[in-house]
């Protein structure tokens, strides 16, 4: 029987990539984003449904999960919707904060939580959480990011465990770097002259000698469609060699080793 994956965020990267890699496979997909009228791409595909959503939108949210539910079969859901926001955060205005946790962590309970009803009764269903390496391990100029990263994290975990006696599975994939328009389309910030200089390393990271090392959005879907397949009970999959990496390291010497490491390497003044 064919299944049918829903999909925020998929106007772009890693979104768009995930459906397009769902359809190849033979899944039905619900692609949904804030503007359906400017995507000429995925409407193009047969079995993909393109659909109106703004997980910032209560309302509006539920209102299209319930029409979806009313006509639809589903079987997993994808919450990939989010972007970065980086700076310090004295830098930041409470707009700023608001809007991120609405998007990255709000977005992500609404959709879950309106999904629910419908997998309990089911007894089966996936949700599958994109977080990011930086869920899992903090790096300077991303607190507010980290902080809805590793809510996610958490949010993920504590949820399987109440959801396990229906059957339904709660999966997190936490990419490093992907080689897609993130720093530019999917990223916010704020400037605080103090921070020059520590500023100044962390865009390093966005230089397109960095990102060509990033991994491919096919890569990091890839992943998602083995977590969404795979019929294992795994939580977490670190999705990128970038992100094993960091991962691994911090394993293998301790946290707070790991912490020291890092602050000497952005520390300007002692």
């Amino acid at each position: 029987m064919q299944k049918t994956i829903f999909i925020t965020g998929a106007s772009s990267g890693l979104g768009k990539t995930a459906a397009k890699l769902f359809q190849s496979k033979d899944w039905n997909v619900i692609a949904t984003m804030r503007n359906p009228e400017n995507e000429t791409e995925l409407t193009q595909l047969e079995n993909v449904t393109v659909l109106k959503l703004d997980v910032s939108e209560k309302g509006g949210l539920e209102k299209t999960i319930a029409e979806v539910l009313e006509s639809h079969t589903v079987d997993a859901v994808l919450n990939n919707a989010g972007y970065g926001l980086v700076g310090p955060l004295e830098a930041f205005t409470d707009e700023q904060i608001r809007k991120q946790i609405e998007t990255n962590l709000m977005g992500v309970i609404r959709v879950t939580r309106a999904f629910i009803p419908y997998f309990r009764e089911k007894k089966e269903g996936t949700f599958i959480n994109i977080t990011s390496s930086f869920g899992l391990l903090g790096f300077p100029a991303c607190s507010v990011y980290s902080a809805t990263k590793f809510a996610v994290d958490g949010f993920s975990e504590s949820l399987g465990y109440e959801l396990a006696q229906f059957g339904i599975k709660v999966k997190v994939v936490a990419p490093g770097g992907i080689q897609t328009d993130f720093a530019g389309r999917s990223l916010d910030g704020a400037f605080h002259e103090s921070y020059g200089k520590l500023i100044s390393k962390v865009q390093e990271g966005y230089s397109p000698e960095q990102m060509a090392g990033y991994s491919k959005p096919e890569d990091i879907a890839a992943v998602i469609f083995g977590a969404a397949t795979d019929g294992k009970l795994q939580l977490r999959y670190i999705a990128g060699k970038d992100a094993n990496a960091l991962y691994d390291e911090r394993n293998k010497i301790g946290i707070e080793n790991y912490v020291q490491k890092v602050k000497g390497e952005f520390m300007f003044y002692k």
